[in-house]
Parts: structure tokens; C-alpha cells; sequence
């Protein structure tokens, strides 16, 4: 790579390298004009361009500029001022972007686990907030079925027979039902129900077991339980309630450059979803 090829920026003191091409994303702002002299803002010291600005918020700027995308972290908060310094910088599209601040915020996201145990029999319903986090837990948990001999959740694992996976179910798009346990079907034959969760293994047939499993997966997925409660019904209802916060959708700049125009960037906005 020819020195040409390479820019190095000092930022209110911090030092940033970068590729000539990541600053001309959009040409026809400061950081792209500097490269050609063309802004006095910008003083050439010892090969490197020095800026009196913000260096802290200049790592987002770069990171904008080298994925098209904002991203910040969920506790970031000085939403207006990278929106000055990108009005600073002449990347306008991203301004805008910083300038609708409910899109980028993160957002606090409820889930709550309701359990129950009757007789030999364990009954879950998960209600969430988010129904991402609800489909995707969904894929993680599967119930098996099978018939075995003898009394209760303690009996031999039944190996002769395989295990059949039944759906759960999805009362809407919120919240899923399922349960594990055994239930009498005839003889000495009983028809036990047992519950995996990814990335975990076992097939758990104790309902207490699964829940123990279950809370674990959540707190290892960012949540935090806040609250546990004894639902007032006939039957007790044990409820967890968790929270986390959940990180927006990442935004990101299409920046198409049409023929014959004078070389201004042209940005469409667009979503994308961003992990957890």
C-alpha cells in the first residue's frame, strides 16, 4: 500500500489511521475535501492532519465511514453532540440519522416465565416483549415425547423407544406454552414429556429442573431478573419477571454515486437487525 494510500488523522490528540477511499465516502464532505488541500480547518503537521475536535466521537465518525452503519452503545447518550460533529464533518446523511434519536436509542425489553407444577406434570407460559426474542428462544427449546413403564419423574430414561419432538405451542406472536412431566395412558404405561433448551444437551423431565435450566439460559442471554411473584389463582403460578436492554437496529447508509452528476453521495436509509 503507497503512503498515498494512507491517512492519518490527530483528532483533539487521539490518532486515527485510515484508507484514503474510507474518508471520500461521500465527496463532498470535509473529511474528502481535506485530502485535496481544500479546507483550511484541517493543518498538514509532520504527514498527519490535525483537527481540534472531539477525538472520543471521531471513533464514531470513523466507524460510520467505515461500515456505512450507526451502532453505538446502548449506554451512549450524546446523541447531539456526534450530530454536531457530523454536521462539523459535512456527513449530513449521518446528521440526519443522529437527529431521529428513537431509532437509535436501545430499548428496555420485558420477558416473564409463569410455572406451575400439577401432580406429575410441569406447566410453562412465556410471555415477552419482544417477539424476536420469542421466536428465537422458541427454536432453542424442544419437547419431546415418548411412552415409558412405571411411576413418576424419577423412572428410567426410555431408551428402547425414540423420542418424538412436538411443537410448541404459540398462542401469538408474544408468548409460547409447552410442558414436560408424565401423564397416565394406560397399563403401567405413562407418556412422559421431556424438555431440551439449546445449547444444553439434557432432556430434562422434572419440571423443576427445566426451570432451573431455563432462568440460566436467560440470565446468560443479558437478562436481569427483577421480580418474582405467586400468581393469586387456584392453582399456584410462580412468575419471574426479567428484563435487559435491548440494542436498536443498526441503520445504514446505501451510498449510490450517479453518472455525470457533480459527485454528491446520494444515502437511502434502511434497517437491519443487529444481533441481541
Amino acid at each position: 500500500m503507497s503512503s498515498r494510500e494512507v491517512v492519518v488523522l490527530s483528532v483533539g490528540g487521539v490518532r486515527f489511521v485510515t484508507r484514503a477511499s474510507t474518508l471520500q465516502q461521500f465527496p463532498e464532505s470535509r473529511l474528502a475535501r481535506m485530502l485535496n488541500d481544500d479546507d483550511r480547518e484541517f493543518k498538514l503537521v509532520n504527514g498527519e492532519f490535525f483537527v481540534d475536535r472531539d477525538g472520543a466521537l471521531f471513533s464514531y465518525i470513523m466507524d460510520f465511514l467505515r461500515t456505512l452503519q450507526v451502532s453505538l452503545p446502548t449506554d451512549f447518550s450524546d446523541y447531539q453532540r456526534l450530530q454536531r460533529e457530523a454536521e462539523f464533518y459535512g456527513l449530513y446523511p449521518l446528521a440526519n440519522l443522529l437527529s431521529q434519536e428513537h431509532l437509535l436509542k436501545p430499548r428496555l425489553e420485558i420477558l416473564e416465565v409463569r410455572f406451575s407444577l400439577q401432580e406429575m406434570q410441569a406447566f410453562f407460559r412465556i410471555f415477552g416483549s419482544c417477539s424476536t426474542t420469542i421466536e428465537a428462544l422458541a427454536e432453542q427449546i424442544t419437547v419431546f415425547t415418548g411412552q415409558q413403564s412405571g411411576q413418576g419423574w424419577n423412572s428410567p430414561f426410555p431408551s428402547q423407544k425414540p423420542l418424538v419432538p412436538l411443537p410448541l405451542e404459540r398462542p401469538s406472536h408474544h408468548d409460547m406454552v409447552f410442558l414436560c412431566g408424565t401423564e397416565y395412558s394406560a397399563g403401567d404405561q405413562f407418556m412422559a414429556r421431556y424438555v431440551s433448551i439449546k445449547p444444553d444437551n439434557r432432556k430434562l423431565i422434572n419440571g423443576t429442573n427445566v426451570l432451573g435450566l431455563l432462568l440460566d439460559t436467560l440470565l446468560k442471554d443479558g437478562f436481569r431478573l427483577i421480580s418474582t411473584r405467586t400468581v393469586a389463582t387456584e392453582e399456584k403460578v410462580e412468575c419471574y419477571t426479567f428484563e435487559r436492554m435491548k440494542r436498536a437496529a443498526g441503520l445504514t447508509i446505501t451510498v449510490n454515486q450517479t453518472l455525470g452528476s457533480s459527485g454528491l453521495a446520494q444515502a437511502r436509509r434502511s434497517q437491519v437487525q443487529k444481533g441481541k
